[in-house]
Formats: C-alpha cells, sequence, structure tokens
C-alpha cells in the first residue's frame, strides 16, 4: 500500500464560539493521488484544510505529515508550508502585493532564498499555471480565474509536494475550468500530491482516484470514488449522485452494459464515446 503523506489522528477542534467543526476525525491522504474531499456545507472540509497546513491546531488528536506530528514551532511551521501549499477558496483572501510577480515572490522570499532563486521560481511557477505573460500587471486588473491562477503559482514558488486548494472550481466558468484542470493534471503528472474540496458530485467520480466524504466534522467514508460515491449513506448526506453514474445504472436495468473490460465511463466525454461504440456495435451486422 502507498504510504500516507498526510493523516488526522482522532482530531476534535471547536470554534471561539464552541462550534464544533471536527469531532474525533480520522482520515489519510495518499502520496501522489488526487483526492477530492466532499460534504455538505459545515461539514468541515475547510476547517480539516487548515489543520492539513498548521494554520489551525487540533483541540485534540494529531495531525501527521510524513508519519510524524506536526512541529508548531515557528520553524516547524516554516517548513510545514514548504512541504503543503494551501489554496483559500477566494482568491483576494491570499493576494496582498501590487504586481502578480510581487506577489509570487512574498513566499519564496520569506524563505530567505537568494535573488536568483526567488527570480527562478517565481518565472518558473507563473509558466506553469500559463500567467507569464500577466506578471507585471496589476492584481486588481485580472479576472477572478487569474487571480486563482496568480494564487497557486504562489503556492507553487514554495516548491510543495503537497496542494491542497479549496473550492477551486468555484465562481469559475467551464472554460476557465478546463484550463485550471489542465494545469492541476499537468502537476499531478509531474509528481504532486494534490487534493481538493468540491461539492461536484461529477467532477469527483471524473477526476479523483481517492475520495474523502465528511459529515458533521468526522470521516464518513473513503476510497475509491466509483464505489464510495455510490453507497446510499453518501448519497443521502451529498444529496445525490453524480449523473454518470445514474445514467450507467439506469442502463444497466434496461439490459444496456457500457462496461469495457470491467471498466465504466468516469466522465461526461467517457460515457459519450460508450455510447456510440455501443450503438456502431449493434448496427454491425
Amino acid at each position: 500500500m502507498t504510504e500516507s503523506i498526510l493523516a488526522l489522528q482522532n482530531v476534535s477542534y471547536r470554534y471561539q464560539d464552541d462550534t464544533p467543526a471536527l469531532d474525533n476525525c480520522s482520515l489519510a491522504i495518499r502520496r501522489g493521488s488526487r483526492t477530492a474531499v466532499l460534504g455538505a456545507n459545515g461539514a468541515g472540509k475547510t476547517t480539516l484544510f487548515l489543520h492539513l497546513n498548521g494554520i489551525l491546531r487540533p483541540s485534540a488528536g494529531q495531525v501527521l505529515c510524513g508519519g510524524i506530528p506536526l512541529d508548531y514551532s515557528r520553524s516547524g511551521m516554516r517548513k510545514l508550508r514548504s512541504l503543503v501549499g494551501l489554496v483559500f477558496q477566494n482568491p483576494d483572501s491570499q493576494l496582498f502585493s501590487a504586481s502578480v510577480r510581487e506577489d509570487v515572490s512574498f513566499g519564496p522570499m520569506n524563505m530567505g532564498l537568494d535573488e536568483k532563486e526567488v527570480r527562478k521560481r517565481v518565472e518558473d511557477s507563473l509558466q506553469a499555471v500559463g500567467m507569464t505573460e500577466s506578471a507585471d500587471r496589476p492584481v486588481h486588473n485580472l479576472s477572478y480565474g487569474q487571480k486563482k491562477r496568480v494564487c497557486i503559482a504562489g503556492v507553487l514558488a514554495m516548491k510543495p509536494e503537497i496542494l491542497v486548494l479549496d473550492e477551486p472550481m468555484a465562481g469559475l466558468d467551464a472554460a476557465m475550468q478546463d484550463e485550471l484542470m489542465t494545469v492541476l493534471d499537468r502537476l499531478h503528472a509531474a509528481g504532486m500530491t494534490i487534493v481538493i474540496a468540491t461539492h461536484d458530485l461529477d467532477f469527483a467520480y471524473g477526476w479523483a482516484d481517492e475520495g474523502i466524504i465528511m459529515e458533521s466534522g468526522r470521516l464518513l467514508a473513503d476510497g475509491s470514488p466509483t464505489e464510495i460515491l455510490l453507497r446510499e449513506e453518501v448519497r443521502s448526506a451529498l444529496g445525490g449522485a453524480p449523473l454518470v453514474a445514474e445514467i450507467i445504472r439506469r442502463l444497466l436495468l434496461i439490459g444496456i452494459d457500457l462496461r469495457d473490460k470491467g471498466y465504466l465511463p468516469r466522465s461526461k466525454g467517457e460515457l459519450l464515446q460508450a455510447i456510440t461504440a455501443q450503438i456502431k456495435q449493434e448496427d454491425t451486422p
């Protein structure tokens, strides 16, 4: 079994007003995985992410990185945040410099790197997210989608092993979502572990190879999205099932099996290809 790179062991957390956010929560994120974290509003997803990056500290239990409990000292947090990059849902919560280049350079400069290394990291990160031509633009002149990409570039400049994104698709149109997924898939192909909080069941079903379902601050289910997203208790917690999976289930009920050597379509594109192949097969004499 591939080792977990991040884990929570019996973590509980309450906010200052005594609101419970995590309740004896235990879960693990596998190294090199594409993990989707799902749950209703208030399920604990954002609080979970703030623990992974050390911004919040458990009231009880512990968070582990690489099997070692987090060190909450200043040097420990500096090391953690060079390993775990967190991108907030709202880019305006993360961007504060005048220009794109200045914002992306902030992290590596605070790591004490020399000017040459900072400059290289900034250029590499902007290139990775397709924002090189916007390096000298004022941040406030960017579109919402561009701001999200600059936030990712700022995290990438720290050279993390893990990229944690809270609702990265929120507020983006279909074209911008496709652009962002191209960036994330390229980063994953290069070996990065990626964790995404999302409400989009179809996205999680088609993109992730690991799923984590949160409910009331606890782990409800984890495993392959193609299995856990079809469980009755998960369907109830999330208010439904992925559309692709539901179409396949209904087709099976009338005798149409779209499986190809045991593999089921996971995205709308794959579903359309499977249906087309089925039609051609039936039309072949």
